[in-house]
């Protein structure tokens, strides 16, 4: 799908946006990073819509990620993104209701596939399983999906690869990428693009969470 997939900076840890996120993002506004997100937990509205705000005037696309699996919590998390403004709104379980509310907002939809259950999230069910759901939320009219590839009980590199491939539309590798070893399986999978956030927070790339940016930017650019 992409020979260069897109670095989604989380403001987040353990599926959670951290209480800092408006003062890290401020300290790393410069880095090479073009995509900026955080979860619909546990920020009041007011400072995530500042938050999102600050993001835009800084040429950032915007995301949020919804981690909720009942009708009533995802639909309030779509309607959250809404209200905050943001370019994508990742997560959630398909509904017709959200794709609805993202179509008439001007947000572009990718939902969770296959069976997601707990935060930090578990990924279960099949390739086959999966592929088919995209493609029924696909005829619905989704952008693309949120795969949580590396939370799979299985083998995640070849579950992200052949995902990727089946359904040849804009994937987000979303959670645990963690070590540059993972880097190398993104990049051998091709998404549209990935997030990374609690292992900025936990220094899996380096010292400064800015440096750390800036060196996954690099060294996904090679």
């Amino acid at each position: 799908m992409n020979t260069n997939p897109e670095l989604i900076v989380m403001l987040t840890h353990n599926d959670r946006t951290v209480a800092n996120a408006q003062e890290v993002f401020e300290a790393c506004k410069d880095s090479k990073a073009r995509f900026w997100g955080f979860k619909e937990e546990p920020l009041p509205l007011e400072d995530m819509k500042r938050l999102y705000s600050i993001m835009k005037e800084c040429g950032k696309t915007t995301f949020l990620e919804v981690v909720a699996y009942t009708d009533e919590e995802c639909l309030a998390g779509a309607e959250m993104a809404a209200e905050c403004g943001v370019d994508v709104l990742l997560g959630t379980m398909y509904s017709d209701s959200i794709q609805e509310l993202c179509e008439a907002q001007g947000m572009k939809y990718m939902p969770f596939v296959g069976k997601v259950s707990g935060r930090p999230s578990i990924l279960e069910g099949s390739l086959e399983e999966m592929v088919e759901e995209a493609r029924r939320a696909l005829e619905k009219g989704v952008y693309g999906f949120d795969l949580l590839g590396y939370r799979y009980a299985g083998d995640a590199a070849a579950l992200n690869k052949a995902f990727v491939q089946a359904v040849d539309v804009p994937v987000c590798l979303a959670g645990s990428v963690n070590s540059y070893q993972r880097l190398d399986e993104v990049k051998d999978a091709s998404p549209w693009a990935f997030t990374i956030g609690g292992a900025f927070f936990e220094k899996k790339f380096g010292e400064s969470i800015k440096g750390q940016i800036d060196a996954v930017c690099d060294y996904m650019a090679r």
